[in-house]
């Protein structure tokens, strides 16, 4: 499969997005037949694939079929970055943001979950808000030639997916498996937000909330080929030293016929 050109897809101004500012890295193809390079747009937005904020990260890395890591250097645009990788050899590689340290905002454990709250906000007495700070980690995988899957392998750090089915191996009606993971252990209960781009001035289609299952396991069935987009958000109090921390994992891929 011949590389695609660098996908814009846009979405209606009235939609409703997954979550306010997603990070989301779109490389312009997910599958190569021959050809060794792959140029990676990397932004924070409203609509996801309509890029809004530039994603900037000192961890922008390249993990290659045979597990190394390559640093990637952004170039940064107004309302993205753009990041250029080579694939010198065959199988499969991993396009990650790292894991980026983010805004600092109060956030309260309410009914046992923690929001955001805005400091306007009266809460009940006795609750004291705290320091939350976003940690975001947005990643892609393309293929050259034959997959294999070295690159997959989780980092066991923070929240991210394991894929259980190939990433570049997702075929339309057919399960696409995957585990959630937080510091290395299956995240049970984790719920997973997934997108269908939609191209022109048109809203992304939403599948029905996954959430994951006691193992940390959840499927996903994608109902038709194209561009997908999953997210899983996880938020932990603050422990000794440790501040609280709101942690978001995106995953942009490809489905096939």
């Amino acid at each position: 499969m011949r590389l695609k050109p660098l996908i814009l897809v846009a979405a209606s101004v009235t939609a409703a997005p997954a979550s306010a500012h997603s990070p989301y890295l779109l490389p312009n193809g997910f599958v190569l037949d021959k050809g060794g390079h792959v140029t990676v747009e990397a932004s924070f937005s409203e609509h996801v694939f309509v890029p809004a904020v530039a994603m900037q990260s000192d961890d922008f890395h390249l993990v290659g079929p045979d597990g190394a890591a390559v640093a990637l250097k952004p170039v940064m645009l107004r309302h993205l970055a753009v990041l250029e990788a080579q694939l010198p050899a065959d199988g499969t590689y991993r396009l990650t943001s790292g894991e980026r340290q983010g805004r600092i905002a109060k956030a309260a454990l309410i009914d046992g979950i923690w929001e955001f709250v805005d400091p306007r906000r009266t809460l009940p007495p006795g609750m004291v808000p705290v320091d939350m700070q976003s940690v975001t980690r947005a990643e892609a995988f393309v293929t050259r030639g034959k997959p294999n899957a070295a690159a997959l392998a989780p980092t066991g750090k923070g929240l991210e997916y394991r894929a259980i089915t190939h990433p570049s191996l997702i075929r339309a009606g057919q399960p696409a498996a995957f585990e959630v993971l937080f510091d290395g252990k299956p995240l049970p209960g984790a719920e997973v937000e997934v997108e269908v781009a939609r191209a022109g001035d048109v809203e992304n289609a939403r599948l029905p909330m996954i959430t994951s299952d006691a193992k940390g396991r959840f499927t996903v069935v994608a109902p038709e080929p194209g561009l997908y987009f999953a997210m899983t958000r996880h938020r932990v109090g603050p422990a000794g030293a440790q501040p609280a921390r709101s942690y978001t994992y995106a995953l942009t891929y490809s489905v096939s016929k």
